[in-house]
């Protein structure tokens, strides 16, 4: 069992950066991939990043254009989201999801997730 919590959403201005961080509790998140996804009012939950196991391996929406960068840290067992050059198109709830793996690959696709935060928000403005 894995309890995911995500923080540092807020309201931005398009062009700054937001750091999005998903703190997790219990002993098999080193064997977890972990993925972030966000979903705006009237839209689909999409894919926004993802890692594996490992760290080694990453993943990033098409939209993402070097913008984000995801990392983590097992030994804290933390995921982090770092987003630069936010627009107002990146405004949505931001969701962290985690699931076990035997092999060291991003998960792609939310359907595939176990276990999800409650989500954070994060808006952009003009």
């Amino acid at each position: 069992q894995v309890q995911l919590l995500e923080s540092g959403g807020g309201l931005v201005q398009a062009g700054d950066s937001l750091r999005l961080s998903c703190a997790a509790s219990g002993r098999t998140f080193s064997s977890c991939a972990v993925g972030w996804f966000r979903q705006a009012p009237g839209k689909e939950r999409e894919f926004v990043a993802g890692i594996s196991k490992s760290g080694r391996n990453t993943s990033y929406g098409d939209f993402v254009k070097g913008r984000f960068t995801i990392s983590r840290d097992n030994a804290k067992n933390t995921v982090t989201l770092q987003m630069n050059s936010l627009k107002p198109e990146d405004a949505a709830v931001y969701y962290c999801a985690a699931d076990g793996t035997a092999v060291d690959i991003v998960l792609l696709r939310a359907g595939i997730y176990d276990y999800w935060g409650q989500g954070t928000q994060v808006t952009v403005s003009t």
